[in-house]
């Protein structure tokens, strides 16, 4: 992989300096959003999608909800999974960053002294992407298409190879897909249990009126649903 690394002339380097080329061409507050972006906005994004994903599984509920959910709970596991898998394989590997061996990048991020080869923002991102895809493809759709702009937004920034994105695209999705299926062994059953918990199963489904617990020594009046109805009952 250092070899990569030196060759001026190989295609991973020659779009690295076509993408980062970009930074040099743009205005300096597109590179600072960039800079956001690309280290921590679409992190958040990320974020935010799957709890609005939970939220929209929740409030669906349904007779799958269990496994939905567990698919759901299952996607930051596999990204913090692929995350921990990475550290042996960034210091097998022991690629530099690319502006250690190359002159002229537009580097936008200070202070990356680690190595580059597998990135972990698109190991992290795909890894959700693809966990998302599991549980709900509306969602997982999105959550992929968030990882790719993070992929390139890594080399935009200077601080990674196309192939350290591309490695880390590969490894997050194979975590996510080839360990779903005993996670899913693992966190159903779970997900059942909290679902019948009369406080903790808010957490997976939303409950109707009639699902509400009633606390003894109360009552819980229904109302009829036809005005006649109550009009008699009166």
């Amino acid at each position: 992989m250092a070899v990569l690394a030196e060759s001026g002339s190989n295609p991973d380097v020659e779009l690295l300096y076509d993408i980062n080329g970009l930074a040099k061409d743009a205005p300096h507050w597109f590179d600072r959003a960039v800079e956001f972006v690309g280290e921590y906005g679409l992190l958040l994004a990320m974020v935010l999608l799957v709890v609005w994903c939970w939220w929209s599984v929740r409030r669906r509920g349904g007779e799958d909800v269990a496994s939905s959910m567990a698919a759901l709970v299952w996607a930051p596991l596999a990204a913090g999974i692929a995350v921990l898998v990475n550290i042996p394989i960034r210091g097998f590997v022991e690629r530099p960053r690319p502006f250690v061996d190359h002159q002229g990048l537009d580097v936008l991020v200070a202070g990356k002294t680690d190595f580059s080869f597998v990135s972990d923002h698109a190991t992290l991102t795909m890894a959700l992407g693809v966990g998302l895809f599991v549980a709900n493809r509306k969602f997982g759709i999105v959550g992929i298409g968030l990882a790719l702009l993070e992929g390139f937004c890594r080399v935009f920034m200077g601080v990674h190879y196309p192939t350290d994105v591309i490695g880390g695209f590969a490894l997050g999705t194979a975590v996510a897909l080839l360990l779903a299926p005993l996670a899913s062994a693992l966190l159903t059953p779970l997900m059942r249990a909290v679902e019948r918990s009369p406080r903790a199963g808010r957490l997976v489904r939303r409950r109707t009126a009639a699902e509400v617990p009633v606390v003894p020594g109360t009552r819980r009046t229904v109302e009829p649903a036809d005005p006649e109805e109550r009009d008699l009952a009166a």
